[in-house]
């Protein structure tokens, strides 16, 4: 937020047109009452209806079910495993990377009087479970010390990740990358450097009755699309909900999303995430942080205690540790604030947010703070609030979103076909874009650093993915890629140094 103070500068432009103190009563607005939205994901465009309750294809004949006992390797199963086949993993402990390239399995941790199956890291190990096939299930495991993720999907459609108890993973907590109908839901995350949910270039997504705490963030809907949050308890991370577009990603847009019916509590935890990353510029004490994302409904949630705003909405100009990425619009446009309860917030707010209350001449403990430009923005019973950058916005023309129940589709969408000439692509955008973006800072460094590097030697950044040295001090160390095939890390290469944004 260190870019705030350039806007005392333009002070005397940013109030004009402003209300100040306006006489009369206010205008209170009912939720229960008035339009329901009637924007967002038009399923009948899929010739789809609108209460699917599972992602996942149906199987009209379940597979072979494989014990795994502790002591014997779940991969292992993996790999013995056929489309259709569910995995039950019993209690114990287990130190390995799952890597799972078929679709429809289904791992399924055991729990026996508490006891769960625990995928162990050790501090050693980056990854637990790597998925890139369709209709995949992950539910009931426990898992712990791995240095870069605990579930990252890599280009897998329809999925669902349910009831897993993740702490201590490094970079992501669960992390679904380029997936099309997923489900996240009732899993507890903490201890997360990035994001203990980050959903990654993803549409048809649904996140649900999680807790998330102690994380710098806690839920980050990243250049994605058709995206529910809701009924999840999100306390003790750096920043609560995030509705991002991160620049210099192949894809450039993140829009319909509603954050609704969640518990935003004290999101004030220090934040300790890599220098220099999108995610490390968040100010410890934010509810909800909007960057650059359109049509963001924010319903029903409740948002106390978060020391530097309940809301924060800001264009990519004002927002820190972002680069400018002339192929994405990076101005956060339809916002929409609906009813929340909002208390207590803003009480130890950055001098940034002061100084732009002074714009307004206004004082007191912010809950909503918009900094740059929001177009076509709306909000109903501001009155209730303290807010800087909304005086001009309207009022909703709907006060609900009670017509939407869900974006999951009805029939999961076709499994994702990777053709050969394909593979270079669909790795660079499942895998590496998770952590690398064109010129800008993500976890890793930009791929034009990248490209300068190897730009005419694609075999030798081939065979660093499968086997990296640290070479940058400010730089995290890059996990091993090497359970992909050769001929996908030399395509991956490949692409990866044709990139042009």
């Amino acid at each position: 937020m260190n870019k705030l103070l350039g806007i005392i500068l333009i002070a005397a432009a940013f109030v004009v047109g402003m209300q100040f103190g306006g006489k009369g009563s206010p205008t209170i607005t009912s939720s229960s009452d008035g339009a329901s939205y009637s924007g967002g994901y038009d399923k009948a465009q899929e010739g789809q209806a609108s209460t699917a309750k599972s992602a996942v294809i149906k199987r009209t004949a379940e597979g072979q079910t494989h014990v795994v006992n502790d002591g014997e390797s779940i991969m292992e199963a993996v790999k013995r495993a056929n489309p259709g086949d569910t995995i039950q993993v019993m209690p114990g402990t287990y130190h390995e990377t799952v890597y799972i390239d078929k679709d429809d399995i289904r791992i399924i941790g055991v729990i026996q009087e508490g006891n769960r199956a625990t995928m162990d890291g050790k501090g050693v190990l980056n990854d637990a479970i790597l998925y890139s096939g369709n209709n995949i299930v992950v539910q009931n495991m426990l898992i712990t010390k791995y240095k870069g993720n605990a579930i990252m999907g890599q280009a897998g459609n329809n999925f669902e990740i349910r009831d897993n108890v993740i702490v201590d993973t490094g970079v992501y907590g669960i992390f679904p990358q380029l997936g099309k109908n997923g489900i996240v839901e009732g899993n507890i995350i903490s201890g997360i450097e990035d994001a203990a949910i980050y959903v990654g270039m993803s549409d048809n997504i649904h996140v649900s009755r999680n807790e998330v705490f102690d994380s710098v963030a806690g839920i980050e809907i990243e250049n994605s699309r058709h995206a529910i949050v809701e009924n999840n308890y999100v306390h003790n991370n750096t920043g609560g909900i995030l509705a991002f577009i991160t620049p210099g990603l192949p894809i450039k847009t993140t829009f319909d999303v509603i954050i609704r019916d969640n518990f935003i509590v004290n999101n004030n935890t220090k934040n300790f995430g890599a220098p220099g990353s999108t995610v490390a510029g968040i100010p410890a004490g934010t509810g909800i942080l909007i960057m650059a994302a359109d049509e963001v409904i924010v319903e029903d949630n409740i948002i106390t205690g978060n020391k530097t705003a309940g809301i924060i909405i800001t264009d990519h100009e004002n927002a820190p540790n972002t680069t400018i990425d002339p192929e994405a619009d990076s101005k956060p446009d339809k916002i929409m604030i609906l009813n929340n309860l909002m208390m207590n917030n803003g009480y130890d707010t950055i001098d940034e947010a002061k100084a732009l209350m002074l714009t307004e001449f206004k004082q007191g403990n912010p809950d909503i703070l918009r900094v740059g430009t929001s177009r076509d923005s709306c909000i109903i019973n501001r009155h209730r609030y303290v807010t800087v950058g909304v005086s001009d916005w309207n009022e909703c023309a709907f006060t609900n979103t009670d017509g939407i129940d869900t974006y999951i589709l009805d029939e999961p969408v076709p499994p994702r076909e990777i053709k050969g000439s394909e593979k270079g692509k669909i790795a660079y955008l499942g895998i590496c874009t998770g952590c690398h973006t064109y010129s800008g800072r993500m976890i890793g460094p930009p791929v034009q650093i990248i490209q300068a590097l190897y730009m005419d030697n694609p075999k030798g950044l081939a065979d660093y993915i499968a086997n990296p040295v640290k070479k940058r001090e400010d730089y995290p160390e890059m996990p091993p890629q090497n359970y992909l095939d050769e001929e996908t890390r030399l395509a991956v290469a490949q692409y990866m140094l044709s990139r042009t944004n």
